[in-house]
């Protein structure tokens, strides 16, 4: 049965990831992470376009924004696609021989997406509009911290919780 994590307290949900298994481990990065980051995305892409557009001649306004989360979208949705199409299912088979490959690629393209993410927070300065944002400058700069912050969270429990119960598989 899965892990129902919307009663558990995030302090035992912590120590909890390590102990009930990668099964309820990848449900909740499926549900919790990749089903969201698919809603986060294109809402703050098209956050972006409009800041870009209507403020195109504030001194301060993100441009490249859009096209840059565009590109962390394109990258992303393929990177979870071979997650759930390939490594997932390998993991819930109980591991395979070859596991240590897709992992390894998966890690590599992590260090890709804080790469990205470094990228994002230069162009929103840290998340931080000016004075004089709109609200949907403010609501889009929200998206950015979010989208960062939830990927952060979802690499981490992937890297050090869930990636290394199958680091001897292979």
């Amino acid at each position: 049965m899965p892990l129902d994590t919307a009663t558990l307290p995030e302090e035992i949900l912590e120590g909890a990831w390590a102990e009930v298994g990668p099964t309820a481990l990848i449900d909740h990065i499926v549900r919790r992470f990749h089903e969201v980051h698919r809603v986060q995305f294109p809402h703050a892409i098209a956050l972006a376009r409009g800041v870009e557009a209507v403020h195109q001649n504030h001194p301060r306004c993100p441009r490249g924004l859009a096209d840059h989360l565009a590109i962390m979208a394109d990258h992303l949705m393929s990177h979870q696609g071979r997650e759930e199409a390939v490594l997932f299912p390998m993991m819930l088979a109980g591991g395979h021989p070859m596991i240590r490959h897709p992992i390894s690629r998966m890690e590599e393209e992590h260090r890709d997406v804080d790469e990205q993410l470094l990228r994002l927070a230069v162009l929103t300065t840290d998340f931080s509009w000016p004075i004089d944002a709109c609200e949907t400058w403010r609501l889009l700069y929200r998206a950015c911290r979010e989208i960062t912050e939830d990927l952060h969270e979802h690499m981490r429990l992937e890297n050090d919780i869930l990636f290394p119960q199958f680091a001897c598989a292979g």
